[in-house]
C-alpha cells in the first residue's frame, strides 16, 4: 500500500480542509461518544462498553448477537477508516478514492478475485458464524448511520463509506492471507534470475538452494522470457517489506513460577498509523475472550480466554505456485492442458478511478487460476505464446479461515482448539497452545499443496499436468506435537519439521538466529515468568553480526577513520542498541559489502533481491573469494567500509561516537493517506527510536534498497503479549501506538512509551474508566 499513497496529490485541497479552524473542528467532532447513554437500533437488551485508561474496550452483553453488534459500533467509533482502506483494497476499489495512484493495486487485486473469493466464501461459513457476521456488519451499518462526524478522511477524499457487508469482514481475513504468502514473488524473482546468472551464482544468492538447480533453470530459462518477468515483477504491488517475523513460546506447569502454562507471543507485521492491532475483551453467555481483534472482523485474534490461551508466529508455507500456460498458436482463447486445449475463463472488471476515465481490466483465468501475467500493460509476447497463471490455496471459495480463528476463542481444551484449527486454509501459522490444566502444544493448521512433481521454487509448465497438485497435505499429518517432553515449544519462523518429514511445506524457512536465541533463553531460566519472557522479548542480541563481523574485520584499513571504525568494532558486544554507534556501523557496514558483491551481477535486479540474508554473504565470503574480485574479499570489505563511512559522515557528521543506531533505525508508524503530505505527515505519523534488528528477538526489519531511509524500521512487534495460565486476567499486552485512529483522541498514540519501555496493561473486567451505555 505504501506504493500508492507515495503518488496522492491531494497536497493542496487537504491543506486547506486540515490547516483551518474548520479542520480541528471536524476532528474534534468525529472523536468518539465514550460515555453515557446511546441508543443503537437492532439491540435486544442494553451493553456496557467500558473504556479503561488506555482507551481499551471491556464490552459486556446478554447474548451474542448483542455482543457482536456492539463490537462493530466500537471499532466503528475508533477505526472505521482503517476498516473501509482495507476493504477497498482487498476489493480492488481504490482508485475509486484516491485516484490513479492506485489503479496497479486495483488491477492486482480483481486480478486475483480477492473479493470475489470472500464473497462466495460466505456461503461456506456455519450458520452459527454467518450471523456473528451479520450482527458485526449491523453494528458498523449502525454507526454509519448515527450522524456521527466520520473521519476527517473521508472529507478530505471527498467520499462517503459504503454499508458494511459480511463479504467485507472476510476480504480483510483474504487480505492477510495474501500478505502473509509471497512465493509466487520468489518463484518469479528465480526464473528472473535464470535468465541472468549460471546456476552456482544463483545457489550462493540462496545458499540452501537445492543441488540439482541447473536442469531446473534450464527448463524455466526455456519456459519463461527475462523481459516479460521484469514486467511482471515491475507491475505487482510494491513488496519490499521486510522478512516476516514473529516469536512465540510456551511452558508447560513444571517450567513456569506459577505452576500453571505460561505463553509469550509477539507478532510481526509493517508498522502503520493506525496498527492492524486493537484490543479489546469480550463477555457474553458463553464468550469471556480477550486479546488483539483486527478492526474489520468480529474475531480476538490473538489472545485468551478463560481456559486457553494461544499464539501464532508465520510458517511461511509455500502454498502457491506459477504455471506457465501454453496458449494455443490458433485459438488465443483456449490454452493446453492434458486433455487438449480448454477455453479461459473471461470476464471484465471496471476499475472506477477519481478524476480520469474508468479502465477495464479483462481476467483471464485457468484450470490453476488467474493470469497473473495479464496485470501488465503493453507486456511484450512471451516465448511459445504463453501466460503465467497463479495457484495458491487461497484462491478458493470456501475458505472458512476467518471462522476458524472466531471459534479458537471458544475453544476449551486441546480437543476444541484443533476442531476449530480444522476449519483453517491460509496462511499456514506456527500456532501456540496452553490450558489452565497445565497442557501445552502446537499446531501448524492451512492448506498445504501435494505436489506431483517440483519443489515450488520456479514457475513449471502448466499443459501436461505433471506438475499439479495432487491435493493436501491430510490435516492429522501436518506438524503438531502436544505436552512434549521438553516441556516447552518455541518458533520464529525457524524450520519447524526434520529433513525426514514427508512433505514438502517450504524452503524459505527464516533463519534460526532468533529461535537460537529463544532457546539459550529458556534453557537459562528454565522456570518462566511474566517478568523473564518480557524481557526475552526485548533482547537485542544480534546473532548475525556475532557470525559476520570476524569475516568483516579481516578487512585492510587505509585510513585512521578506518582503523577506528573497526577497533569500535572488535569491542561491541552486538547488541543493536538505539542508543550505540556500532550497530549503525555494521548495518551500514553490511549494506555497502552486499551492494559491492550483488549488484554487479545482478544489475536492476538487485534491487528486487534488496537485503541479502546474513548467510547469503558469509557463503560469499567464506566460500567464494571469486566474488570479491581479483584484489579479495579483505580488500572488498575495506571499499566498502570506506563506503559506509562516507555515508555515515554525510548523513550524521563526522564525529563517529555520537551517531546513534536510533536515529537511523527509527520505528516508521505512517498514516496510508497523509503520511507524504507536508504538515500532515508529521501531525499523524510517529517515528520513535527503535533497537532491534530482523535477525533479533526483539525485530526491527529495514529495507536497506531505500537510499533515503535505509534502516527505517518497518516491520516489528506491534503487538506483544504474554498469558499467565494460572490467572489469565493477569496476562499482559502491549501494543506500539494506541487504540485510536483519531489524531486528536488521547488515545492516538498514548501506548507508545509504554511500548518503548516494554511495560504492558491488563485488560480488565471490570476496569476503571468511562463507560458507554448501548440502549436498544
Amino acid at each position: 500500500m505504501r506504493q500508492w499513497t507515495k503518488r496522492l496529490g491531494f497536497g493542496a485541497g487537504i491543506l486547506l480542509v486540515c490547516a483551518a479552524g474548520f479542520g480541528v473542528l471536524m476532528l474534534q467532532a468525529s472523536l468518539p461518544q465514550t460515555t453515557g447513554n446511546l441508543v443503537l437500533p437492532g439491540l435486544e437488551s442494553s451493553v456496557r462498553v467500558i473504556r479503561d485508561a488506555h482507551g481499551v474496550p471491556s464490552i459486556v452483553a446478554t447474548s451474542r448477537h448483542d455482543l457482536y453488534m456492539a463490537l462493530g459500533f466500537v471499532h466503528a467509533q475508533d477505526r472505521l477508516f482503517q476498516m473501509d482502506v482495507q476493504r477497498r483494497l482487498g476489493a480492488g476499489r481504490l482508485s475509486e478514492v484516491v485516484g490513479d495512484a492506485a489503479v496497479a493495486s486495483d488491477r492486482f487485486m480483481r486480478t486475483l478475485g480477492i473479493y470475489r473469493h470472500a464473497a462466495a466464501s460466505i456461503n461456506a461459513v456455519s450458520a452459527e458464524f454467518r450471523a456473528v457476521l451479520d450482527d458485526y456488519a449491523a453494528g458498523i451499518n449502525a454507526f454509519l448511520r448515527s450522524g456521527k462526524t466520520l473521519p476527517i478522511e473521508f472529507t478530505a477524499l471527498g467520499y462517503r463509506p459504503d454499508d458494511w457487508t459480511p463479504a467485507d469482514s472476510l476480504v480483510i481475513g483474504k487480505l492477510l492471507e495474501l500478505q502473509h504468502s509471497g512465493n509466487y514473488r520468489q518463484e518469479l524473482l528465480y526464473a528472473r534470475m535464470a535468465h541472468m546468472l549460471p546456476a552456482d551464482e544463483i545457489n550462493n544468492l540462496f545458499p540452501e538452494y537445492p543441488k540439482d538447480a541447473p536442469v531446473t533453470l534450464k527448463e524455466t530459462a526455456a519456459l519463461t522470457d527475462g523481459p516479460s518477468l521484469e514486467g511482471l515483477l515491475a507491475a505487482l504491488p510494491n513488496d519490499r517489506s521486510p522478512q516476516r517475523a514473529s516469536n512465540n513460546w510456551v511452558v508447560d506447569d513444571a517450567h513456569s513460577v506459577t505452576g500453571k502454562p505460561l505463553l509469550a507471543n509477539d507478532p510481526h507485521l509493517d508498522f502503520t498509523a493506525p496498527l492492524v492491532w486493537y484490543l479489546a475483551r469480550l463477555e457474553a453467555q458463553d464468550i469471556d475472550v480477550a486479546g488483539a481483534t483486527i478492526p474489520g472482523t468480529p474475531v480476538v485474534v490473538l489472545g485468551h480466554n478463560d481456559r486457553i490461551a494461544w499464539g501464532f508466529t508465520t510458517t511461511n508455507a509455500d502454498a502457491e505456485d506459477v504455471f506457465v500456460e501454453q496458449i494455443d498458436a490458433t485459438d488465443p482463447r483456449r490454452y493446453a492442458t492434458p486433455k487438449g486445449t480448454a477455453a479461459f475463463e473471461v470476464h471484465d472488471e471496471l476499475i472506477m478511478v477519481k478524476g480520469q476515465p474508468s479502465e477495464t481490466v479483462t481476467v483471464r483465468e485457468t484450470r490453476h487460476g488467474p493470469v497473473m501475467s495479464d496485470i501488465v500493460t503493453n507486456m511484450p509476447p512471451a516465448p511459445a505464446n504463453s501466460a503465467l497463471a497463479l495457484q495458491a490455496s487461497f484462491l478458493n471459495d470456501d475458505d472458512k479461515s476467518v471462522e476458524a480463528a472466531w471459534r479458537i476463542g471458544l475453544a476449551r481444551d486441546w480437543a476444541s482448539w484443533l476442531d476449530a484449527l480444522r476449519l483453517f486454509t491460509a496462511p499456514a501459522l506456527n500456532m501456540v497452545f496452553a490450558d489452565r490444566g497445565g497442557n501445552i502444544g502446537f499446531m501448524m493448521p492451512g492448506r498445504i499443496p501435494i505436489r506431483k512433481a517440483g519443489d515450488g521454487r520456479m514457475p513449471v509448465e502448466g499443459s501436461s499436468g505433471d506438475h499439479d497438485w495432487a491435493g493436501f497435505i491430510p490435516f492429522e499429518r501436518l506438524p503438531q506435537t502436544f505436552n512434549p517432553p521438553a516441556g516447552h515449544i518455541a518458533t520464529a519462523n525457524n524450520k519447524i519439521v526434520p529433513d525426514d518429514y514427508p512433505f514438502l511445506i517450504t524452503h524459505d524457512w527464516d533463519a534460526p538466529y532468533r529461535i537460537e536465541r529463544i532457546e539459550a533463553n529458556l534453557a537459562a531460566t528454565p522456570k518462566q515468568s511474566i517478568a523473564s519472557s518480557m524481557l526475552l522479548q526485548r533482547d537485542i542480541v544480534s546473532l548475525a553480526a556475532k557470525e559476520m563481523l570476524p569475516l568483516m574485520l579481516a578487512a585492510e584499513p587505509s585510513s585512521a577513520r578506518e582503523r577506528t571504525a573497526i577497533e569500535l568494532m572488535r569491542r561491541w558486544d552486538n547488541q543493536m542498541d538505539p542508543d550505540r554507534p556500532e550497530p549503525l556501523v555494521f548495518a551500514s557496514w553490511v549494506r555497502a559489502i552486499n551492494k559491492r558483491l550483488f549488484q554487479p551481477r545482478l544489475g536492476a535486479v538487485y534491487g528486487r533481491y534488496w537485503s541479502p540474508s546474513a548467510r547469503a554473504t558469509q557463503n560469499i565470503l567464506r566460500n567464494n573469494p571469486a566474488w570479491c574480485g581479483g584484489e579479495g574479499c579483505p580488500h572488498l570489505t575495506a571499499e566498502a567500509l570506506k563506503d559506509a563511512l562516507d555515508d555515515l559522515t554525510n548523513r550524521y557528521g563526522a564525529t563517529m561516537e555520537s551517531w546513534r543506531w536510533g536515529d537511523a533505525h527509527r520505528a516508521g508508524f505512517e498514516h496510508p493517506v497523509f503520511s507524504h503530505i507536508p504538515l500532515l505527515g508529521a501531525l499523524f505519523g510517529r517515528h520513535p527510536p527503535a533497537g532491534g534488528a530482523a535477525d533479533t528477538v526483539n525485530a526491527g526489519g529495514f529495507d536497506s534498497s531505500r537510499d533515503e531511509t535505509p534502516f527505517a524500521d518497518l516491520h516489528g512487534p506491534g503487538l506483544r503479549a504474554v498469558y499467565d495460565l494460572a490467572d489469565p486476567d493477569k496476562s499482559i499486552f502491549q501494543i506500539a501506538l494506541g487504540q485510536s485512529a483519531h489524531v486528536l483522541s488521547p488515545h492516538y498514540d498514548d501506548m507508545q512509551k509504554l511500548w518503548m519501555r516494554f511495560e504492558g496493561i491488563l485488560i480488565l473486567r471490570e476496569p476503571e474508566g468511562e463507560t458507554l451505555t448501548l440502549l436498544p
